[in-house]
């Protein structure tokens, strides 16, 4: 238990400078609190004490503010920054080295019970504040979830999703060198240069428009030089491509 617990307190370390020291992590982490206070309702509800379970759950989140149902899985060195008004169901799963902020719901859209209707976060996936994960599919090893997403489908390993519904916006294979600084620098799920797919069509749709305007006019160009007359249609408001790709941005 000990072990586990030094475990924790330098991964929260590691991954969040404000903390100081061992002391006050151990101290002042309610995330460390509900993870460990999870432990125990977890024993509890795996050798059939349900209801005692579910009492201890009860008090952590009387005192964390994060609300973790006893039959859920969570692995080694889970973070879980800040925390209020996190709520992780009974079928979900995390994997070692998740990084989860608050207000997340790792919730369920299915009332079959005995079914997964919760998801599973796999190694190292970051879950940014205010996210829904919302069923029981996988969030892959590495993934990250920004901030207000709202996931309901499979997100690949490497991916970052955003939105509502989310959508991936990066995909990405990483060395397994590169993956804890991936982590490490990658808070409320926030990726630098993550290009929104929906933007770059956009962006391609402009590009493409101004490409046409342009051959048009060189065609209008050539036909007037030909002596070829072309009905003038009512003037309209000049195509600006680089107004409108900062709208999209």
């Amino acid at each position: 238990m000990f072990s586990r617990l030094r475990e924790d307190i330098s991964s929260i370390i590691e991954r969040d400078p404000a903390a100081r020291n061992a002391w006050e992590v151990l101290t002042c982490y309610p995330g460390l609190h509900a993870v460990v206070l999870h432990r125990v309702a977890n024993k509890c509800w795996v050798i059939g004490l349900k209801w005692l379970g579910r009492f201890i759950s009860q008090l952590a989140r009387w005192f964390t503010g994060i609300e973790i149902h006893p039959g859920a899985t969570i692995g080694r060195r889970v973070f879980i920054d800040h925390g209020f008004g996190v709520v992780i169901g009974e079928t979900a799963e995390i994997g070692d080295d998740c990084t989860i902020y608050q207000g997340v719901t790792l919730g369920g859209t299915s009332l079959n019970k005995g079914a997964k209707r919760h998801p599973t976060l796999g190694r190292g996936v970051i879950i940014g504040a205010g996210a829904q994960v919302l069923g029981g599919f996988t969030v892959g090893d590495g993934a990250k979830v920004g901030s207000n997403a709202v996931v309901v489908k499979e997100v690949p390993p490497g991916a970052t999703a955003i939105g509502n519904p989310a959508r991936v916006v990066r995909k990405e294979v990483l060395d397994p060198r590169e993956h804890a600084a991936a982590r490490m620098f990658a808070a409320y799920g926030v990726t630098p240069n993550g290009d929104d797919p929906l933007s770059k069509a956009l962006h391609g749709l402009i590009d493409q428009a101004a490409a046409q305007e342009h051959q048009i006019e060189v065609m209008l160009a050539a036909l007037k030089s030909a002596g070829i007359g072309c009905q003038k249609l009512e003037e309209l408001e000049k195509f600006d491509p680089a107004r409108l790709n900062k709208l999209v941005e």
